[in-house]
């Protein structure tokens, strides 16, 4: 069955027709569809556009194909073009005449971009309960680690000491700002462009205030052109996905640094590890890869809808069909690689002992021992200069700060105390830094009921 066709006099090649629908993968929101057009015939109704029993007649036909979907009674196959046909076909094989009025002031472009918005509207609000409980793990990671100290890099060099806590909390901030982006693109798409027919509106007198409250949008759309060939939300969308995914690539990378036999931070669990066919001693990172991996998979959705849409004059164009696809499946990606990470991380384990002697013998704690020149009173840069050749001394005996003695401290600089020893430990490093958004444990503390704050309320 087909939508059009009255001024057709051939059948449409077979090729065209392969190449033409869509639902093989527009049927992912049959869901939307029947949410959607239950408002429309409901506005119908009221509008005295049908009659009412014919509007209740719709309606149940529409809610028991959606039972049958659910039930597997019903299967969506290829027989029909997409999926708002499928649902014609269905309803008026079910309803008889009463099923053929439910397109009354209505077209696909309109009832297509509702359905999308639809589905893209659900899908930021599950990406951001995703979000949300892997904040949740890291909060964890990061109560529990406020005392757990480790290097901080610059450079992929050792830099100086920080916590666990700090560290987490550091894609903690990256991940809140990914959900304000999603409530930034939820709050500028939820307006409904259902009523703006192919690109005209219509004839009809829709309510189209009523329809926008029964899908719990804000209000209709204000130009009909635009809406049918609006596509910003998507790309909005996407972006805020490429960033997700970006930042989870990021966090991978470490993880998977961490957990090579050169560094030894992290022990992952077994059942986020797999093995090699051929060593039997690897255990290997492959989550924290694969969603490194898949983060250029997300970004080609990306780029693929931004070039769909560079080219596209107002306002329907059958290249917007091309929204689809690629979307559904970045969604998928994201929300899969947030869950499997956040199990990831969920059940690591720290070498709280390992991470906490890395920071000794990469000198993170120079920095510390030029500020405690500085406030005996030595300029800054001369204090700079008497650390650098404390460096390449203990480079040179392969020692940390922590084990020169006090005679070799003074031959360098008569201004080193008994006190150097306790200004340069790493404790003393990280708990003296006490300005907001610092790695000392007061502060920490702070921000972490800030952030438990945060996830109760938001």
């Amino acid at each position: 069955m087909k939508l059009w066709g009255g001024r057709f006099t051939k059948e449409t090649n077979e090729l065209v027709n392969n190449f033409n629908a869509s639902i093989s993968f527009d049927q992912k929101f049959y869901k939307q569809d029947v949410r959607g057009s239950i408002a429309h015939a409901t506005m119908l109704a009221k509008a005295g556009i049908i009659s009412e029993e014919e509007g209740k007649q719709i309606i149940d036909g529409l809610n028991s194909i959606l039972e049958d979907i659910e039930s597997g009674k019903l299967v969506i196959n290829d027989e029909y073009e997409d999926i708002h046909t499928f649902m014609e076909a269905n309803l008026i094989e079910r309803i008889g005449d009463a099923g053929k009025k439910l397109h009354t002031g209505r077209s696909r472009n309109d009832q297509v971009a509702l359905d999308m918005r639809l589905y893209t509207r659900d899908e930021v609000l599950a990406v951001d309960d995703e979000l949300k409980e892997l904040l949740r793990v890291i909060l964890r990671i990061m109560k529990e680690n406020v005392d757990t100290f480790m290097p901080g890099f610059t450079h992929l060099q050792k830099a100086q000491p920080v916590t666990v806590a700090h560290h987490f909390g550091a894609y903690f901030e990256m991940f809140k700002r990914d959900r304000s982006r999603l409530i930034d693109i939820y709050e500028r798409m939820n307006y409904c462009p259902l009523g703006a027919g192919a690109l005209a509106g219509t004839t009809y007198p829709l309510d189209r205030e009523l329809t926008a409250s029964l899908l719990d949008f804000y209000g209709p759309t204000l130009n009909s052109m635009d809406s049918v060939s609006d596509r910003d939300y998507v790309i909005e969308f996407l972006s805020a996905l490429s960033t997700i995914m970006m930042h989870l690539s990021r966090f991978s990378e470490e993880i998977i640094i961490w957990n090579s036999n050169e560094y030894k931070f992290i022990e992952l669990d077994d059942a986020f590890s797999t093995g090699s066919s051929i060593m039997p001693q690897k255990k290997n990172p492959d989550i924290a890869e694969l969603v490194r991996g898949k983060t250029g998979r997300v970004y080609g959705a990306l780029m693929s809808i931004l070039t769909t849409m560079k080219g596209i004059p107002l306002a329907y164009n059958k290249d917007m069909q091309e929204d689809k696809e690629l979307t559904f499946d970045a969604i998928d990606t994201v929300k899969g690689c947030i869950s499997l990470f956040k199990g990831m991380l969920d059940t690591l384990v720290f070498n709280k002992a390992r991470m906490e002697e890395s920071c000794k013998h990469g000198f993170t704690n120079a920095t510390d021992a030029a500020d405690y020149l500085v406030k005996k009173g030595v300029p800054f840069r001369e204090a700079h200069g008497i650390v650098g050749q404390l460096v390449l001394f203990c480079i040179d005996k392969g020692i940390a700060l922590d084990d020169m003695s006090l005679e070799d401290y003074k031959k360098i600089s008569p201004v080193f105390e008994d006190d150097i020893y306790d200004a340069i430990s790493i404790k003393t490093c990280v708990n003296k830094r006490l300005t907001l958004g610092a790695p000392g444990p007061d502060v920490m503390k702070q921000v972490i009921e800030f952030n438990e704050n945060y996830l109760n309320t938001i």
